[in-house]
């Protein structure tokens, strides 16, 4: 079964979860040493009860995927190297370091991206509710920003308890590029004379 590529900013907030889940969970970043080594395998979705099948009133015309432009990927590393450095944290081998010592570059790391996030996107939470709060979706709920995690049986309106608010980009100020710019350098190699 193939899978459909994530999004870029789909991408960005498994990156950012990601990164914080290695850092502070030991057996989540054990795990993912053994997928970058070979080791493991990603592990599967979780089977989700099937819904009760609604009859469609109009046939479907299949989704058309759309390729993200790489330059804006790019240029956001770019970004995020510059004020964090990012991937030279990412890259770097971690395992010998104290726990005091990537706690101290993951703050500089944090800082770094938050001020990227801050300087070039606008991010408001997807629902303005508490997380833990009960909250209650109408049919019609906007799948594509919410996405329903337990048992899901039925057809809505659905009730449960709201486990993360989400984040949704309502306004981004990449810089513009000068042509003949190359976003696939993110950093360029220093050589001190």
């Amino acid at each position: 079964m193939s899978q459909t590529p994530l999004s870029f900013p789909r991408r960005i907030a498994l990156a950012c979860g990601s990164f914080l889940s290695i850092l502070t969970d030991p057996e989540f970043a054990a795990r993912i040493v053994g997928l970058r080594d070979g080791h493991g395998h990603a592990p599967q979705p979780a089977p989700v009860a099937p819904v009760a099948p609604v009859a469609p009133a109009a046939p479907v015309a299949p989704a058309v995927l759309q390729r993200a432009p790489h330059e804006a990927a790019q240029q956001l590393l770019g970004l995020l190297q510059r004020d964090a450095r990012l991937i030279d944290f990412v890259q770097e081998d971690i395992a010998a370091y104290s726990d005091a010592d990537i706690g101290a570059a993951a703050r500089v790391v944090h800082e770094g991206c938050r001020k990227v996030l801050n300087e070039h996107f606008r991010i408001e939470p997807v629902r303005k509710e508490s997380e833990g709060s009960r909250i209650t979706l109408a049919e019609g709920f906007d799948a594509a920003a919410v996405r329903l995690t337990g048992n899901v049986v039925g057809s809505p309106p659905f009730t449960g308890s709201l486990g993360h608010r989400g984040w949704r980009v309502t306004e981004s100020r990449l810089p513009s590029l000068a042509d003949g710019h190359d976003t696939s350098i993110i950093a360029q190699a220093e050589v001190e004379l």
